[in-house]
């Protein structure tokens, strides 16, 4: 493979995306972010092809039919998520790492595809009371799909161990230097 990946991977509302945008703040890095396609509709303040590829089912489809996909996967009915394989050639052709901020089962998948030239880190929040917490902070969903990402994120917990290390996000100040740290580590091949 042209270069190496760096995936994070949590339950929603565990802090990933916050350890991604730090990690692209750090130039001696060179980590670029690979957009994730999805179908769910768009949020207040996101770009379609900077946050994800924002797609219709059938647009979403079409690609898994042509092979598109590095990995994809239906997260809740009608709802697919996936890593479109142009956004690592892009990101390679630049001479970049790619950073990924994809969901558990995404993660594992990925990890697959790329072995050792990949870093699959797992974040963990410190409870799923924690967890519900913060998602309710956020503001963006009703109490039934908060509900809903909760039960799944109690699955999700038990593949922790798919991963090569897993960051508990109970100090996000600490967590953030730890993930820096770990990425460093591996993208110049010191062990961690």
């Amino acid at each position: 493979m042209p270069g190496k990946a760096v995936i994070i991977s949590a339950p929603s509302g565990a802090g990933k995306t916050t350890i991604v945008k730090h990690l692209l703040g750090i130039r001696e890095l060179k980590l670029a972010f690979s957009v994730s396609a999805c179908t769910r509709p768009m949020r207040e303040g996101e770009v379609s092809g900077r946050d994800y590829h924002f797609m219709s089912v059938n647009q979403f489809k079409v690609l898994i039919e042509e092979d598109a996909f590095l990995e994809w996967e239906e997260v809740y009915k009608n709802s697919y998520y996936g890593t479109l394989k142009r956004e690592v050639d892009r990101i390679w052709k630049m001479n970049f790492h790619v950073l990924f901020d994809v969901d558990v089962v995404g993660g594992v998948n990925l990890k697959s595809k790329f072995g050792r030239d990949a870093l699959a880190v797992f974040v963990m929040p410190p409870s799923l009371e924690v967890l519900k917490k913060r998602l309710e902070l956020r503001g963006t969903e009703p109490e039934d799909k908060i509900r809903n990402r909760i039960n799944k994120a109690s699955l999700e917990l038990k593949y922790a161990g798919k991963f090569d290390v897993t960051l508990v996000n109970d100090d996000l100040s600490a967590t953030l230097k730890r993930a820096e740290q770990l990425a460093a580590d591996f993208l110049n091949n010191t062990p961690g």
